[in-house]
């Protein structure tokens, strides 16, 4: 089993998978916090900093112009390595592009700049997600998936943390032309990456790849208790950890042992979380795999509440964040996988964009008044709150079983009380 797993991680398919999540990552900083550096060195006012928070637009609203890639298939590469291909250089073209300006001078020839490489690198992502659903097969999902989020931390990383070190030793626009030449890791692998379409036939109109992705989901078992599964499940992990930094500050710990201990060492630990449960899921099968993982969020999240009763205890608080960030990692990779499998190959890109931007409902809508509630009635209790939140997506496994129909996302090899495992056949 250890040499079949091993195998897998080390194939050719999840390597490509893991490569084209770096691709994906980079640019979501370069945008983000590592331009708001930039602009504060460049003295720029912080009304207009602020204001740049609004060039992220185009990830939440990706699903808009997700068909036309579905139904356009461009001369070269096929359908979805094209369409990579495509917005991967045009991506390096505008993140190079950075390099000739001085955000003090040009400040909003810098923001369109920042809006399009976002464009751009939120279509990456839309090919990038619909590529992985149909080169990798269904029982490679789960692993697949945590391979992707891992890439597109370690993305995350270099064009943050990494991009700011660089930035106190060369200038920023230097830094962005590296930036820009990194997205070669994104070219290269979409070069070399096998074809993923085999017999699957793009839609004949836009029309059809408007509607018809939306008439496809909604004819299958359960789309709407789906739809709520997917709103509810994470939303007591999110509630929990947009509050985490806070309260880790006011529980006495300094910035310092914020830094090391959430910020350095919990990436880390997601990552590991991410690989553990993409492996996990071979052998549970995805719907064992989200009750499991489920249930360890949860405790986890209850866990910060044994802190703030403990106190400001060092062990304690690296104890729980390590907890935290591998179950968080481990429940991501079920969570993303399960998506991947409710998309039909035609439409993958467009249905894949509209599920991921409904994952991230909760984070904008129930995350706001988060710091009024912990206010009101305290850190334990308040974790307390985050963990019976979680409760409402677990019970929506229980339907899990009905919401298969005559075509299960999975391949069945056994089944449990709610739950139908997948099978790995290699």
């Amino acid at each position: 089993m250890q040499v079949s797993i091993l195998r897998i991680i080390l194939s050719w398919r999840m390597l490509v998978t893991f490569f084209l999540g770096v691709s994906s990552g980079i640019p979501l900083l370069v945008t983000g916090s590592t331009l708001q550096a930039w602009m504060t060195d460049e003295k720029i006012d912080l009304a207009v900093i602020g204001m740049f928070s609004l060039v992220g637009l185009p990830y939440t609203v990706k699903f808009l112009w997700a068909p036309v890639l579905d139904r356009y298939v461009p001369p070269f590469l096929g359908r979805r390595r094209g369409w990579m291909l495509i917005s991967q250089i045009l991506l390096m073209l505008a993140i190079g592009a950075f390099s000739l300006m001085r955000p003090a001078e040009s400040p909003w020839i810098v923001g369109f700049l920042a809006v399009l490489v976002s464009f751009f690198s939120a279509s990456q992502d839309i090919v990038v997600d619909a590529y992985r659903r149909e080169l990798l097969r269904d029982e490679e999902l789960g692993l697949g998936s945590s391979l992707a989020v891992n890439g597109y931390r370690m993305g995350m990383l270099f064009s943050g943390a990494f991009a700011l070190f660089l930035a106190d030793l060369i200038p920023w626009n230097y830094v962005y032309l590296l930036l820009a030449a990194s997205l070669l890791i994104g070219i290269i692998t979409t070069c070399l990456a096998p074809g993923a379409e085999g017999q699957v036939t793009p839609p004949k109109s836009l029309r059809e790849a408007v509607i018809e992705p939306f008439i496809d989901y909604f004819k299958r078992m359960g789309a709407f208790e789906i739809l709520a599964f997917i709103l509810l499940y994470k939303i007591g992990d999110v509630m929990a950890n947009s509050m985490t930094t806070p309260f880790i500050l006011k529980m006495g710990f300094t910035k310092t042992e914020l830094a090391a201990v959430v910020k350095t060492f919990g990436i880390f630990a997601t990552i590991a979380g991410g690989l553990a449960g993409g492996i996990l899921l071979i052998k549970l099968g995805l719907c064992k795999g989200l009750c499991i993982f489920g249930i360890l969020q949860a405790v986890s999240t209850l866990s910060f509440s044994a802190l703030a009763s403990v106190g400001a205890y060092h062990s304690v608080l690296a104890a729980t964040v390590t907890f935290e960030n591998l179950t968080s990692g481990m429940g991501t990779a079920a969570f993303t996988a399960f998506m991947a499998s409710l998309c039909n190959k035609r439409f993958t890109a467009t249905q894949y964009a509209l599920l991921s931007s409904l994952m991230g409902i909760p984070r904008v809508i129930v995350a706001s008044p988060t710091g009024f509630l912990a206010e009101r009635i305290g850190w334990v209790h308040f974790f307390i709150f985050c963990t019976l939140a979680a409760i409402p997506g677990l019970v929506f496994l229980f339907r899990y079983k009905s919401w298969q129909g005559e075509s299960p996302p999975f391949k069945e090899t056994a089944a449990s009380p709610g739950c139908d495992e997948f099978s790995m056949n290699s």
